[in-house]
């Protein structure tokens, strides 16, 4: 299985359509879909398309086709992350209508080439399972503690404050995670996950 670290976009152009494909590691959807719908107000579809391991180890996937034909956008683009094997990635298909319809099967091309698109040109990394600890550290070693994560190039995917310091759920592999833990463990505390 693969994954991808950063956001990307192509463009395809069919009759005057075009089709712009965004690719993008899972935890940036939400964000992602919001900044594009602003960027592009006058853009016809949305068209999206996500798989993700929840915390089962469960692969999760959904799809939306935003008002084209059932089934000739939104399947077919996550079929398309299913043949490259990606996981904890979403695609998000920003559609200007051109003034000519393709058709159900174009549209299911034009969506699917678009994916494959973004994907040949996406830098593709090999899946690793990631875990997610909880740390906490003190108003004065937050710099520290942002510079080594930052280098290490671990997630932090929430942060809260508190009278003392900072809370930080960060999510890495486990090797990253115990190399991050031996490098700040006079910066940090580690605190039980919740369940």
């Amino acid at each position: 299985m693969f994954t991808v670290s950063a956001h990307s976009h192509e463009m395809l152009v069919e009759k005057q359509s075009k089709f712009i494909a965004h690719l993008m590691p899972y935890h940036m959807y939400n964000e992602i879909l919001a900044l594009l719908k602003a960027e592009h107000p006058k853009a016809r579809h949305f068209v999206t398309a996500f798989r993700y391991i929840n915390e089962f180890d469960q692969v999760v996937e959904g799809s939306s086709d935003d008002g084209e034909p059932r089934g000739t956008s939104g399947k077919p683009t996550l079929a398309v992350l299913q043949g490259n094997e990606l996981i904890n990635s979403a695609v998000i298909t920003v559609r200007y209508f051109g003034g000519t319809k393709l058709g159900t099967g174009g549209l299911v091309r034009a969506y699917s080439d678009a994916t494959n698109l973004v994907i040949d040109s996406a830098d593709l990394l090999p899946y690793q399972k990631e875990n997610v600890i909880v740390v906490s550290c003190a108003y004065t070693d937050i710099g520290k503690v942002g510079y080594l994560l930052e280098t290490l190039g671990i997630k932090v995917v929430e942060k809260e404050f508190d009278a003392v310091g900072e809370i930080m759920h960060l999510q890495a592999p486990q090797e990253e995670l115990d190399r991050f833990l031996d490098e700040a463990k006079r910066l940090v505390s580690i605190k039980p996950t919740p369940s």
